[in-house]
């Protein structure tokens, strides 16, 4: 579980910025948005698929290939 402890003196809206920061680096929201509707198998998928098939074209551009 994710928590800050408020340090002495400090504000509260460093404090919120710390928690924030560290939900981020956690990987929590993602998680979160990635889980807020039901995907189908199949759907999830192909969703895969087609970033391999960006991801793919993206190095070889990056490398000059096309």
């Amino acid at each position: 579980m994710t928590g800050v402890i408020v340090r002495p003196g400090e504000s509260f809206e460093k404090a919120l910025r710390r928690f924030t920061k560290t939900c981020e680096k956690a990987g929590i929201l993602s998680d979160v948005k990635k889980n807020q509707r039901h995907e189908k198998p199949s759907e999830e998928r192909k969703r895969r698929l087609n970033s391999a098939i960006r991801r793919a074209i993206k190095e070889r551009m990056e490398a000059g290939g096309i």
